[in-house]
């Protein structure tokens, strides 16, 4: 157990991983989470991962950690990139994409970036229970 709660999902994130396999191995690793709190963590991790794919270059990391006090669920994504999330809605015109910082931002507590020692960042998202 680390300061940020039991590890319980570390998986590489490259081009062409399915994301649907992360949301199954995430769903069974929070069994026992409720259902509308496990629906919040696997919508913040699929809009964090994929934007780590879309506008990242070359291989991340997923992580995700489960505290009991106060239940918790954080969600982080490594990524290469010096460029922030974006917050806000798609530059393009008629363009229905860009919205995943504003979603992850409606459902977490509190979700932020951190900078790596090597380069690149963490994004990360904290869900309560």
């Amino acid at each position: 157990m680390t300061p940020h709660g039991l590890l319980v999902l570390d998986l590489p994130v490259y081009p062409g991983v399915a994301v649907s396999a992360f949301r199954r191995d995430l769903t069974a690793a929070l069994r026992g989470l409720g259902e509308d709190h496990l629906y919040d963590v696997l919508l913040v991790m699929t809009e964090l991962v994929s934007n780590a794919l879309d506008h990242t270059p070359g291989v991340g990391r997923l992580r995700v950690r489960h505290s009991q006090e106060p239940c918790a669920v954080t969600v982080e994504v490594d990524d290469d990139s010096p460029a922030e999330p974006v917050y806000g809605l798609s530059r393009l015109p008629n363009d229905c994409r860009g919205r995943g910082i504003v979603v992850v931002d409606s459902l977490a507590r509190t979700w932020g970036t951190r900078w790596r020692a090597g380069g690149g960042k963490t994004v990360f998202a904290s869900v309560y229970c």
